[in-house]
């Protein structure tokens, strides 16, 4: 019974091996289409074809509100003061991290770069400044 299975086994590869080569296109022109570099390099003083297409950026819009945002990453710790994380709505302690880090942009650029245990962006990767600011003046009261 084993041997059998082993048996089937290299058959079914063998049979999909063939099968996977003969569907292949092994042309030349989709060999060279395939292995063509997907970058051009251009150094400066030489004269540069401009074909290269950029995908257009796309602006996510900053439509979470600051709750969504807060309840989504920010609460796990800010609700408990979790290894000495501000908590919600204890506006002293925000006033006091404010302060020694020149107001809120000071603790906006904090958030971005991440402090001790808090990761960059406070772990809301896909969050834009202006939702990190406003989860910010959320959970502090500053404006």
């Amino acid at each position: 019974m084993h041997k059998r299975l082993i048996d089937l086994g290299g058959v079914l590869a063998l049979s999909f091996s063939v099968y996977v080569q003969a569907e292949a296109d092994m042309s030349r022109e989709a060999i060279v289409q395939r292995i063509a570099p997907v970058g051009k390099v251009c150094i400066h003083g030489q004269a540069c074809p401009v074909d290269d297409v950029q995908a257009p950026v796309e602006e996510k819009p900053s439509g979470r509100a600051a709750e969504q945002v807060v309840s989504a990453t920010c609460h796990g710790c800010h609700s408990v003061g979790v290894l000495g994380a501000p908590k919600i709505g204890d506006k002293a302690a925000w006033s006091a991290r404010a302060k020694a880090r020149g107001g809120l942009d000071g603790l906006l650029a904090t958030t971005i770069s991440g402090i001790n245990a808090m990761p960059p962006k406070g772990a809301c990767f896909d969050c834009s400044k202006d939702e990190l600011r406003s989860a910010i003046m959320y959970m502090s009261g500053l404006e």
